[in-house]
Formats: structure tokens, sequence, C-alpha cells
């Protein structure tokens, strides 16, 4: 008996092979009028774990079934095949005798990954196992490509997510993610257009106006109509309009695009869903916020109690519920509810640590805020959740409404689980004058550069209010996030079938690529296109001419780190995180402003080269230990930068002459 597998990870070169004999395969099928290509459909009667989970149904009857073979064990004049269809795997038994002679000589030339249609009679094997007795067999498409095998799998996560079609072949586990997926976006359209009676609504992807968030978004072009748009960060605005105009409860599920950081938690395309329910306040979306999100998880592992990398959540509401001022006094021990003005809550936030140009024009209220999200919001347990976090400043919810007990913060909740953010929720803003103003301030902080994230100034939402909003409450749920907790997905990635990757041959960007052949001391590789430099076109800054004597330079404690972690850093440009591994047995976090020249997941697993005995110093709240070293020049007026990446051969810490 023979199997089909590889024993071994194959080369490059053997991929290439055994690709091109599949290729021959198929001019031999084409030649003799077997061409699978021209087959069109299969009339499928039965599915694989149907089968399985009902045999004494299915026992003794002619099936027609379809998929892929993963599996091919050639015994003589007799076969056995495992074909993977859209519910799982079962074993087909084909025998030379029952589809003949010429079939099974044909069917012998088949390879792992074939897609094949069967007819045959359903029985169990002597070693209790349900198979299909193959009739007859047509081979609907042939794979020429070289599937991973079952035993190594398809384990890595570049390839994985760049390419999901083979990810979803070869790991069902991932395949089972995606339909857990759509049970719960499923079930949350369920709980909101049954339970609570919301019409399901499509507002614009395109706009001219990236409103309804605080977010830089994607800009493009309408080449008709000659106008700058830009795609939608949030569909909020919209939605209100609706409401003004009469449907009382509308919803949207829908593709959001923000144009920042990308890290486990961010996708530039993320999917989002927002709500407004007329008449409705805070409290009332509490209720939809937790329903949702509870049946979701309920609807999909068949429990409101999930588990998500070895936590526990019990989602069952009603939910916990913390102010945000009083979080920030339980954490840090400043309490903003005895401090009435910025200047004194300035000198505060400066006293327990924060960085005076970093508060510097800051107000009480963005004060609260900016302590909350840097000192609270990672505290270990803090906002495990699931739980409500109240009470926000205005200044930082420029389209929820004011408290009337207390018109400094608004009425508006966050939702969190796992200290992530999962909802964000208000009593909205139906107030016209208050909203223009808001939006005044927002506008001048866009046009004077202090906040690019700012939110721009929107006269025809302000001439909507002004017609008449209702009492409303709003609601905003990030779907993914959902999905990573209930699926228990380690990144936002795993649950996105399609993620946002770098192409991997990207022109006019530096790459993460390994070193050259000349670093590793292997001399020039022959088959390596020479890469040309127009180095005329080059300026380096002039070298220093002070001199540094040699004991003061090797204070300098230089070694090699390799990356073990790399994210964007929340709210930065230009700040990429970095957990390292120095050679010592505790990981450093150092932080570096290369992330226009290189995105996080291009840099995970290099080995590059670090100064670790500078002192700590904070950058963006985080302590970054350390600097990692980058080559600088111009070219052209613009600073270009090359991260020293170096061999992988060198072992942490090895210290750098």
């Amino acid at each position: 008996m023979s199997e089909e597998r590889n024993e071994f990870e194959i080369t490059e070169q053997e991929r290439n092979e055994q690709s091109q004999i599949r290729r021959d395969k198929l001019s031999e099928l084409q030649a003799a009028g077997r061409n699978p290509f021209l087959q069109e459909t299969w009339d499928q009667d039965a599915y694989s774990r149907d089968i399985k989970e009902h045999f004494e149904d299915y026992d003794g009857r002619e099936v027609s079934i379809a998929g892929r073979m993963m599996a091919k064990r050639v015994m003589g004049k007799a076969s056995f095949i495992d074909i993977q269809d859209y519910k799982g795997r079962i074993q087909c038994h084909v025998k030379r005798d029952l589809i003949g002679a010429e079939e099974y000589k044909w069917f012998k030339q088949s390879d792992i990954g074939d897609i094949f249609g069967i007819e045959g009679k359903v029985f169990m094997t002597n070693r209790g196992e349900i198979t299909v007795e193959v009739t007859r067999m047509v081979l609907l498409s042939k794979s020429l490509q070289v599937l991973p095998d079952k035993w190594s799998g398809l384990k890595d996560m570049d390839i994985r997510y760049r390419q999901r079609y083979v990810d979803l072949i070869v790991n069902p586990e991932v395949r089972e993610s995606f339909i857990k997926r759509a049970a719960i976006i499923k079930e949350i359209k369920r709980t909101m257009e049954e339970d609570f009676g919301y019409l399901e609504v499509d507002t614009p992807i395109l706009t001219t106006i990236a409103g309804g968030a605080n977010a830089r978004p994607f800009n493009t072009f309408h080449n008709t109509l000659h106008l700058p748009m830009k795609l939608r960060i949030a569909n909020e605005l919209y939605l209100k309009r609706l409401i003004v105009g009469g449907l009382d409860r509308v919803y949207e599920m829908g593709k959001m695009f923000r144009n920042e950081g990308m890290d486990k938690n961010h996708n530039p395309e993320f999917t989002s869903m927002e709500a407004y329910y007329a008449y409705g306040n805070m409290e009332t979306t509490m209720r939809v916020t937790e329903a949702v999100i509870s049946n979701a998880a309920k609807a999909a592992t068949g429990s409101m109690i999930i588990n998500y990398q070895g936590k526990e959540f019990d989602l069952t509401p009603p939910w916990k519920m913390v102010d945000m001022t009083d979080a920030v006094r339980d954490i840090t021990g400043v309490n903003f509810h005895e401090i009435d003005n910025d200047e004194d809550a300035r000198k505060a936030a400066i006293g327990y640590g924060m960085d005076a140009e970093d508060v510097e024009g800051m107000s009480r209220g963005k004060l609260i805020a900016e302590m909350f999200e840097e000192y609270c919001e990672d505290y270990p347990g803090f906002l495990d959740g699931p739980i409500f976090v109240v009470g926000h400043p205005v200044e930082v919810s420029p389209l929820a409404k004011r408290d009337p007990k207390d018109p400094r913060i608004t009425r508006r909740f966050e939702a969190y689980i796992n200290g992530w953010e999962v909802a964000n929720a208000f009593s909205e803003l139906n107030d016209p004058i208050d909203q223009y103003e808001r939006f005044v301030e927002q506008q001048h902080e866009l046009d004077c550069g202090i906040d690019d994230e700012a939110h721009p100034m929107d006269m025809d939402f302000v001439n909507a209010l002004e017609v008449g909003l209702p009492p409303t409450g709003g609601l905003g749920i990030g779907i993914d996030r959902v999905i990573m907790l209930v699926t228990d997905a380690p990144t936002i990635r795993d649950v996105i079938l399609f993620p946002t990757m770098k192409p991997l041959d990207e022109p006019g960007k530096a790459k993460a690529a390994s070193p050259s052949p000349e670093l590793m001391g292997e001399g020039p590789a022959e088959d390596a296109a020479p890469v040309e430099v127009d180095f005329s076109k080059v300026v380096i800054e002039p070298l220093f001419e002070d001199e540094v004597d040699f004991d003061t330079f090797s204070k300098s404690d230089l070694r090699v780190v390799k990356i073990l972690e790399c994210e964007a850093v929340p709210k930065s440009k230009k700040l990429l995180k970095f957990v390292v591994d120095d050679g010592a047995s505790k990981d450093r976090v150092i932080l570096s402003g290369i992330h226009e020249w290189y995105e996080p997941e291009e840099l995970v697993g290099k080995t590059v080269l670090a100064i670790t005995n500078l002192p700590a110093r904070k950058m963006m709240g985080i302590d970054s230990c350390g600097m990692l070293l980058s080559a600088i020049h111009e070219e052209e007026g613009k600073e270009m930068l090359n991260f020293m990446i170096v061999d992988d051969r060198i072992p942490a810490g090895a210290k750098i002459y």
C-alpha cells in the first residue's frame, strides 16, 4: 500500500517539479478528451458530516457527494481516499471492479487536491469507518499546486493570511471559526430585528466628509464628478439623519475604513455595527449591547460563558459599570472630582508622571480621558469585564449629550471585555447649537494641526439636527473584536478572511528581507540581480567633527536582539512598539519611529541591532528601554531609512564590537 504525502517539507525546486508533473497530467487528460475544466456542475445530495452523524439513515443508501481529495491510499486493485467537502471529510473506497479498469487507471494518476464528484453506497468497514463505496467518480477540477501535507500543515502565519484559500483547506479549525463568524453575525441581526425592532439599512461608503468618529480616513477621487472623496470611518451621521426622517430604529453592519496603525486588534478595513434607537437613551443601548453580545456567544458556542486565551468571561446580563473619573482615582490616586480647573488638573497629571510637554494645553476633561487610556485600560484585570465605563468628558465626546447633573461629562458608555473596547454608545446630542459649537472647536484643532483625527465640520448634519432629532440612543459595536473573543482568536487577522497585507514585492518601500549572502559570509548570490542605486542623488549627514574618546564610546552596550513582537502604537503615525529578546531572561520593550518605512508584521522574527543600556524614557506613555539602530540618508529631498537587519544565525545578546 502506498499513501501520498510529503514525508518532509519540500523545497521550492521540488514544489516546482511536482507542479510541472501535475500540468503534464492535465495535458494528458485534455488530449484524451477528459478536460476536467469543462465540467460545469455536479448533482450533490449529501454531505460528509450528515452521513456520519446520521449513519443509520444513510446506511446502504446511494449518495452523490463532491469535494477535494485530501488523502489517497492505493492498494493494487482497490484504494481508499478521503474526500473533504463543505462540512468535513469522509472516506471513500475505490475498486477497479466497480468503476472499470479504464476509470481506475485515470484515478491512479490523480493527485492530492484534485476535486471529484462521487456516487456510491454508504457502508461501514470492519474497522468501524463510515465509508462510501464508489460506483462512479468524475474529476471536476485538477489541482496544479502542491498542498501542504496533513502532518506539517500550513503553519506560517504570513502565508496563511495571504493564501487563506489554502488555509481553509488544510486547517479545519480555521474553517470552523469562519462558520462561527457567520453564525454570530446572523444572531446579532436576529437580535436587533426580532428582539428590539431595528430596521437594517445601507448608507454610503464614499463620502465627502469623514465624520462620525475621530480617525484618519483613506482618500480617493471621483473621476466623473472631479471630486475628492473619502472612505467612511463611521456611518453614524447618515444613520442619525434617518432618525430625523422618521425611521425610528435603524442599524447598519458593514465595512469601515481607518487609515491608521495595524496590530493584533486593529485592521484598516474592519466590520462595525452602528444602531440608533429613537426615544431611547444610554441605558436603553446598554440593554441592547448586553443582549447582542451574549446572544451571539450563545449562538456560536452554546453558552454565554466564553474562554479567551485561557481566561473565562461570563457575558450573562446585567454587566458591571464604573465611572471614568472614579477609575482614574482608583488606579492612580489622582482625584479629579476635587479638581475644578485646567491648571490644577495639569499639575496633578504631571505630578503623577505624565510628560509636561504632552499635557501642555490640555483641559481637565482631556486629561481625565488621557490618564484613563494610559493608566487604566491596561491595568491588569481592571477592565476584564464585561463592564461599562461611563462619565466621559465632553472634550472627547463631540456627539454625545451632556449629563444634566454635570455638564462637564456626557451621557456615554464604552463596553469592555478582556480590557478591549467592544462597544461605544451615547445618549445622542440633538441640540444643533451645541453640536455646531463642538464642530467648530474640533475643526479648529484639525486646521491648526493639534489633532489630525479631530472631527470636521458637517453643516448638512447640523441642518438635519435643526429639523429636529428626537432623543436617541446610539450604539457602535466592533464586530470583529466580538468575534475574536467568542472564537478565541489571538489576532483580528484570524477572524477576517482576507486581512490587509503589504504586498511582498511592493516597489518604493524598504523591505524587511533576510540579509544578503554577502552579509552572511557566503559570497554573492549567483542568481541575484544587482540592485542599482544612484548614489549621486544621496545626501548624508556630515560626519561629526568632535571626537569621542574610546572609554566613553565603550560604555554604550550594543547588542544583537531578536524581535518577538511588533505592533503599531495607538494614536501615533510613526512609532512601532517592539518586544525583543536581548539574551537576558526578561523581554525588553523598545519603541522606534520607523512606521513610515516598515509595517509591524514584516519585522517579527528579524534579528537587529540595539543599544541596551540607555535609561528608560516615556514615549506615548510607554517606557522605551533602549534604541534600535537604523541607517538614514536623504534622497531627492526625502528622508530614507534602512533598518539594520542582520543574520538570523547570530544569537540574541551577542555583543557588537
